[in-house]
């Protein structure tokens, strides 16, 4: 094509010019294919669930509906991606799993990790909700939440705000680790990073919403009713500022 718009223009057999090419080591870049595009064809079914939680997410109690997505998160070698499984009620993360590539097994690790630390507290009426990512969609995924009796429910295509507290909580995390994410050099230290926030996250990120607890607080007060804090005269002001 270049050749034909010089002027003038020069005819030449495409076979010349590949050997030409070869002969002086000229090459051409040329966009490879992308491997995740094509295990997500392969992977594709025509399954969607019902968006059952339909934002309505203050209307369940704890452990009742958890979210799930993806995120990618950029370091010093590259991109790895970050699978995480919340309470939507307690904003708890229940299980995450941490990933060099999108291939499914880590999304399935994920549910496995949350069966082993939660399967007592979950029932056969717990909701689990993601988008419509080929993850959600495929087979094994499927099965593996119908062999555990759990309620799958999907966003609507393309519409974020249906999983809007999963994006917000990737947002709050970005704001605060990813700068130190990217400065680290290896994956093992990217895992570190996570495990330390999640766990200061779950145990010590207090929340208004929560009734100034922390995730893992606030669970506890619901299942017992018992309201850690002091409910002395400091409670009762800083109570009495926020009515005002």
């Amino acid at each position: 094509m270049r050749l034909l718009h010089m002027n003038p223009p020069i005819v030449m057999n495409l076979k010349k010019i590949r050997r030409l090419m070869n002969k002086y080591g000229l090459y051409c870049p040329i966009r490879g294919a992308n491997p995740y595009r094509k295990m997500a064809k392969a992977l594709k079914t025509n399954y969607t669930a019902q968006n059952i939680v339909n934002r309505e997410f203050k209307e369940f109690g704890p452990r009742k509906v958890l979210l799930t997505d993806i995120t990618y998160l950029f370091y010093q070698e590259g991109c790895c991606y970050l699978s995480v499984i919340t309470d939507v009620c307690t904003h708890e993360v229940l299980a995450y799993t941490v990933s060099r590539s999108l291939k499914i097994d880590f999304v399935m690790d994920m549910i496995d990790e949350l069966l082993k630390k939660y399967e007592a507290e979950l029932d056969d009426k717990t909701i689990i909700h993601s988008d419509q990512g080929f993850h959600y969609t495929c087979r094994a995924f499927v099965k593996k939440l119908q062999d555990h009796s759990f309620i799958q429910s999907m966003s609507r295509k393309g519409n974020c705000w249906d999983n809007a507290p999963q994006e917000s909580f990737f947002g709050h995390m970005k704001d605060e680790i990813k700068e130190v994410i990217k400065e680290s050099n290896t994956f093992d230290e990217v895992n570190e990073i996570l495990r330390d926030w999640i766990d200061y996250y779950n145990k010590d990120r207090y929340q208004w919403e929560l009734e100034r607890l922390s995730p893992a607080e606030y669970y506890l007060y619901q299942q017992t009713g018992i309201y850690p804090l002091n409910k002395g005269k400091t409670k009762n002001k800083l109570e009495q500022r926020i009515d005002k």
